[in-house]
C-alpha cells in the first residue's frame, strides 16, 4: 500500500514561460496553481478526445522527472526535503542546456532533448543518489506495479537499490504531454504536436532549476511546494 503524501523531485519549466504555457494548456492543468486550464481550442477541433488523450500526464502536470515519487521515509518531513533541495541547488554545477523536440517515446509522445546532455545525466543521478534518504523504503505492492518480468536485469536493480527502473544509464528525460497511443493515431497526434510546438521557436532550453511536488492522495493531483534556481559555477 502506497503511504501519503508522495513527493517527487521535477524540472518544471518557470511558471508563465512559453514552455510552461505549451504544456500545461494541453495537458489542462498547472500544476504551480493548482487550477485546471482551458484546452487550446485547435487542438479539441483537430482531436476532440484529447481530455482522454491527455489523461495520464495531466496527474502529475508538466514535468521531466529527475527523483520519481516516493513517500518519505520514517523520521523526514516536508520541511527537511524542501531544505535539502535549497541546499542541492545551492552547489554550484554546469547547467543542462539542450534542444528541446517532440517526439514519440516508449508510445506516448513527449518534449526530449535532440540529443543526450552529459551535464542532465548527471543532474538526474545526482538527485536519484542525494535525495534517496528521503525515500520511504519500496514496498512489496509498489515494486510489484513495476511489471518487474518486463524490466531487463539492470533495470530491476535499479529498481531494487533505488525505488525506480529508469535511472542512470536508462533514464531518458522527457516532458510527457499524452498517454500511450496506437501507432496509426501517434502519427497523427505527433505531427500537429510537433506544430504547435515549433511556433513557440525555443531552439535552447537550460534546465536551471529543480521543483518538488506533492501528491496528497491517490486520487489528487501533483502540485508544486517549491521550486529553486540551480547556480552555476560564476555565482549566478
Amino acid at each position: 500500500m502506497v503511504d501519503f503524501p508522495r513527493y517527487a523531485i521535477y524540472y518544471a519549466p518557470t511558471s508563465g514561460s512559453a514552455l510552461d504555457r505549451f504544456g500545461t494548456r494541453l495537458l489542462g492543468y498547472d500544476a504551480w496553481t493548482g487550477e485546471d486550464v482551458p484546452f487550446p481550442d485547435d487542438v479539441i477541433k483537430a482531436a476532440p478526445d484529447w481530455r482522454d488523450l491527455s489523461g495520464d500526464p495531466r496527474k502529475y502536470g508538466f514535468h521531466a522527472t529527475l527523483k520519481a515519487p516516493f513517500a518519505l521515509a520514517p523520521g523526514k518531513s516536508e520541511a527537511d526535503l524542501l531544505a535539502a533541495c535549497a541546499t542541492f541547488a545551492a552547489t554550484p554545477r554546469l547547467v543542462a542546456v539542450i534542444a528541446p523536440v517532440v517526439d514519440a517515446i516508449s508510445g506516448f509522445i513527449a518534449v526530449v532533448p535532440a540529443g543526450r546532455s552529459r551535464a542532465l545525466d548527471r543532474l538526474a543521478a545526482d538527485c536519484v543518489e542525494q535525495f534517496d534518504g528521503f525515500r520511504a523504503p519500496l514496498t512489496a505492492a509498489d515494486r510489484a506495479r513495476r511489471n518487474p518480468a518486463a524490466l531487463t536485469a539492470a533495470q530491476c536493480a535499479h529498481l531494487d537499490q533505488w525505488g525506480y527502473p529508469y535511472v542512470f544509464d536508462a533514464f531518458r528525460f522527457h516532458m510527457t504531454l499524452t498517454g500511450r497511443l496506437d501507432a496509426v493515431r501517434r502519427e497523427s497526434v505527433l505531427a500537429m504536436l510537433r506544430g504547435r510546438f515549433s511556433e513557440l521557436g525555443i531552439a535552447q532550453l537550460a534546465i536551471e532549476r529543480i521543483a518538488v511536488f506533492r501528491q496528497d492522495d491517490a486520487r489528487a493531483r501533483f502540485r508544486i511546494v517549491g521550486s529553486w534556481p540551480l547556480h552555476r559555477p560564476d555565482g549566478t
